[in-house]
């Protein structure tokens, strides 16, 4: 079994305006984006750089005059060999005359991403010829299509930091959508989309064990990183949205080249198996459970503590589920389960929970 901590690291890296709610919110937000961006292409020459009021503007030959962001500097700096570093250290005057002088001289056209929002028209990015474009809304529709149920997983808890969350005017994150205190596991920036998706009550039984389906979702619409996905089955998500004991284990990522819409058939074809594999465990579970309610363990509390203690469940433990569990004196396997699981739900800490929901779900192997 695996931890799989990549929600845990984009929740802590996210601040409050990339942050959605809700599934929707999220879809809606992209949606928007796309509708709001264009592909513009031009050759090196018809590309300039001026100065105005203290920072650098691009120009597009007849179509106007472009703000820049954080990753679109980065990336025309990139293009024009010059350290972002140097150029950030210059007066805009200068810098200018860095890109006049440094950018490509050739006639092979550059995509320049421009989105038009609320304080004009910004650049989102700038690419050569073979960078192809895959739209987060695009996934997400699909998402929509073939992970019916797959929801995101507990909110996490405000914590330090959120309240120096970056300018909005920095991002082309729409101003006016839902934003949580917490990480939800929806992301989106002006770089990258990520999205953490469970199914609460897709339980299945694996190898005598119960486990829950899920799979995280990235792309990037300028180049930031790659498109993928990671699916797997798991037996918690505590609330900094670590994923512990996971099977399964499967990832699917690639580069935005030419064969890119190729990996998006090969995204729903996954999440497609993912759904089936869910739905066709699932009645199996569901078989396992009622056999669970049906099934008496133990003539005696103490046969039972010894029982439990046989399955690595400690007598203080094994002693505090008989009490939860007593119903005129008849204990089955799924009370002494349901017993375990509310115990975990006391605990104070994420790892003591999932070592006692680990514990409780192992249980069910005594109903297969």
């Amino acid at each position: 079994m695996q931890n799989l901590t990549r929600a845990h690291d984009e929740l802590f890296r996210r601040g409050p305006d990339e942050r959605f709610k809700t599934f929707d919110d999220l879809w809606r937000c992209c949606r928007d984006v796309k509708e709001g961006s264009t592909d513009r292409w031009h050759p090196p020459a018809g590309i300039g750089v001026e100065p105005h009021g203290g920072r650098l503007r691009l120009t597009l030959a007849d179509e106007g005059i472009f703000q820049l962001n954080d990753w679109s500097f980065s990336q025309l700096c990139s293009l024009a060999g010059a350290s972002k570093e140097t150029v950030n250290k210059l007066t805009p005057d200068t810098a200018s005359l860095v890109f006049t002088e440094m950018m490509p001289r050739g006639s092979k056209p550059l995509q320049v991403f421009t989105r038009s929002n609320g304080s004009g028209d910004m650049v989102r990015s700038i690419h050569g010829a073979s960078y192809t474009r895959l739209f987060d809304v695009d996934l997400l529709s699909m998402v929509r299509e073939f992970a019916t149920d797959f929801q995101p997983p507990q909110e996490a808890a405000p914590f330090e930091g959120d309240a120096e969350a970056p300018a909005e005017s920095a991002s082309d994150t729409p101003s006016d959508r839902s934003s949580g205190g917490g990480g939800t596991g929806l992301y989106r920036g002006e770089q990258d989309m990520f999205c953490f998706l469970i199914d609460p009550v897709g339980w299945a039984e694996i190898n005598g064990e119960a486990f829950a389906p899920g799979f995280f979702l990235w792309n990037s619409e300028v180049g930031k990183r790659s498109v993928g996905v990671q699916t797997f089955w798991f037996q918690a998500v505590c609330q900094n949205h670590i994923v512990w004991d996971a099977v399964e284990v499967g990832e699917f990522s690639r580069k935005h080249t030419a064969n890119v819409h190729e990996a998006f058939d090969e995204i729903r074809r996954i999440i497609e198996r993912l759904a089936a594999r869910r739905d066709k465990r699932r009645d199996g579970f569901v078989r396992v459970i009622k056999k669970a309610m049906e099934t008496r363990v133990g003539k005696s509390a103490d046969e039972i503590v010894k029982m439990l203690s046989q399955k690595g469940i400690t007598r203080s433990l094994a002693k505090q589920a008989l009490e939860l569990a007593k119903r005129d004196g008849v204990f089955t396997i799924f009370s002494l389960v349901d017993a375990l699981t509310r115990i975990s739900g006391q605990c104070k800490y994420a790892g003591d929970r999932a070592d006692v929901d680990a514990k409780a779900s192992s249980l069910l192997a005594l109903a297969v």
